[in-house]
């Protein structure tokens, strides 16, 4: 019998093909599952509910942590976990939690969880991918969302403590998919760069494209790719390696445009 209980936290839009596999993963974890929806047009919601699910419909914001942070404070079990439509919890790391939450004595107000990301027919396993810790599991109360940009992590008050085992991140398809999303981010990143621009003077703004364009994409390549040995990961991690690289002169170019 478990001491403490947990709510899952998601965010949703048009994620009918990888919700069920998603909470199927936590069927037997859930005390309660919370979502957050940012107003989607296929099924999401009917299945959802159909898993017992608590749903609140808003809009679908481009910085989607803000609709994190409204499932998150929607919970009201003892923990929480955070989980992406796109990421399943293994057998591993759900009697790993299940420890903690049978664990009264334990400290730790949060937990670092590593993650596996999927990509083009494998997961990731260098190039900086894993084990890409992730703060997901926190007390009630206790974890926060700074809702300041798409790859933050959540602030934790008090100690928090890192487990083993890991989440599977099954984020694309295909490249197709891939890029859709690629391309989504770089939008959010140009509202940053318009952000930092605003106060800069000319030279100033030179050095930044400057910057954008041939210093930050160059050092991030050699950094995943050699430093982070990406080049293990098959011809999956040059791709991976790439195309990272170029969200920096993409994005500042749709500054440009926009």
């Amino acid at each position: 019998m478990l001491s403490k209980t947990l709510s899952v936290s998601l965010t949703t839009y048009n994620e009918e093909k990888n919700l069920p596999l998603c909470l199927d993963s936590i069927r037997e974890l859930a005390d309660e599952i919370v979502i957050v929806d940012g107003s989607s047009t296929d099924k999401t919601v009917e299945i959802a509910k159909k898993y017992g699910a608590i749903v609140k419909i808003t809009t679908n914001k481009l910085n989607f942590h803000i609709n994190k942070q409204k499932a998150i404070d929607m919970a009201k079990c003892d923990w929480i976990i955070q989980l992406d439509a796109d990421e399943l919890v293994s057998l591993e790391l759900g009697d790993e939690i299940k420890q903690i939450l049978g664990d009264d004595s334990q400290k730790f107000n949060g937990y670092w969880i590593p993650r596996k990301n999927w990509f083009l027919g494998r997961f990731l396993m260098k190039g900086g991918q894993y084990p890409d810790y992730t703060l997901r599991l926190y007390r009630k109360g206790m974890g926060k969302l700074p809702q300041k940009d798409v790859h933050e992590q959540a602030e934790i008050q008090g100690e928090s403590g890192y487990l083993k085992h890991a989440i599977l991140h099954y984020p694309y398809k295909d490249f197709s998919q891939y890029i859709i999303k690629w391309n989504r981010y770089n939008i959010f990143f140009a509202g940053q760069i318009k952000e930092e621009q605003k106060d800069k003077n000319f030279l100033q703004r030179f050095l930044y494209a400057i910057g954008y364009f041939l210093i930050k994409p160059s050092y991030w390549f050699l950094m995943t790719y050699f430093r982070h040995k990406g080049f293990i990961d098959s011809w999956q991690g040059f791709v991976f390696s790439l195309f990272s690289a170029l969200r920096f002169p993409f994005s500042y170019v749709r500054y440009i445009k926009d």
